[in-house]
């Protein structure tokens, strides 16, 4: 690696970090930059988990920091979550890097369409967390786990609707959750990915760095949910890349 590709491998792991903890879709980012530094589409995509798994043990950390824990609830979601995110990683390791160049460019313009033009989450209702609405949160979050396990990028916003419709959980609460439980389906994940031997650690550990520290302060941050910068850096970078992925695979 030339030292320009470790700044902006860990500029964008900062602003992966902090947009991922705040609302979601860092990934969006950082995973086409690293393809298009080189890295095959699928070696990037496990390589981004690297840097997800040191940036949500920062949030976590900084959420309690707070006096925000994820517990109970988010237990239960994690251990829904674990095997869906290993069919999920499996899954992602069995396509070509041009079909899953279009997967990725696909979800990308997908996300976009379902959270940056999508009314404005807002929970302002009672916590729904009886019986019955802990155990909808937690057979979602085995497909929460799944998706994640795929390809991560856009997760946070399912993560965020998931426990704000069905919970009524509030923002702060949910994203607590949402790093917590998202550490542990990636600990998973990267398990898979390690055993397969496709994590590049250059790129991953030096994609951690920004991203732990994006994390670190997103998290110790007021938490607002889809801020009207963060949807028009998405929009603008996520389509260019998109396209880009669809056509120059």
């Amino acid at each position: 690696m030339q030292y320009y590709e470790y700044a902006l491998i860990i500029g964008v792991g900062i602003l992966a970090g902090f947009i991922n903890v705040i609302a979601g879709g860092g990934s969006l980012i950082s995973l086409p930059i690293l393809i298009f530094l080189g890295l095959p589409s699928v070696i990037a995509n496990a390589t981004n988990r690297v840097a997800i798994f040191f940036q949500n043990v920062f949030a976590v950390a900084g959420f309690r920091s707070k006096g925000v824990s994820p517990l109970p609830y988010g237990t239960y979601l994690s251990l829904a979550a674990i095997p869906g995110s290993m069919v999920g990683a499996f899954a992602s390791t069995k396509l070509e890097d041009a079909v899953f160049n279009k997967v990725i460019a696909v979800i990308m313009i997908a996300v976009i369409f379902v959270t940056v033009l999508s009314p404005k989450i807002s929970s302002n209702s009672e916590e729904r967390m009886g019986f019955k609405h802990q155990l909808i949160g937690t057979v979602v979050f085995f497909f929460v786990g799944m998706y994640g396990g795929f390809i991560q990028a856009g997760i946070g916003f399912i993560i965020i609707a998931s426990l704000v419709n069905i919970n009524h959980l509030s923002l702060v609460k949910t994203n607590a959750i949402k790093v917590f439980v998202a550490l542990v389906y990636t600990a998973a994940a990267l398990g898979v990915f390690i055993w397969k031997g496709m994590i590049n650690w250059e790129y991953g550990l030096s994609l951690a760095v920004g991203n732990a520290t994006g994390a670190w302060v997103a998290s110790r941050w007021s938490v607002k949910a889809g801020d009207k910068w963060i949807k028009r850096i998405l929009v603008i970078a996520v389509t260019a890349l998109a396209i880009k992925l669809w056509f120059y695979s």
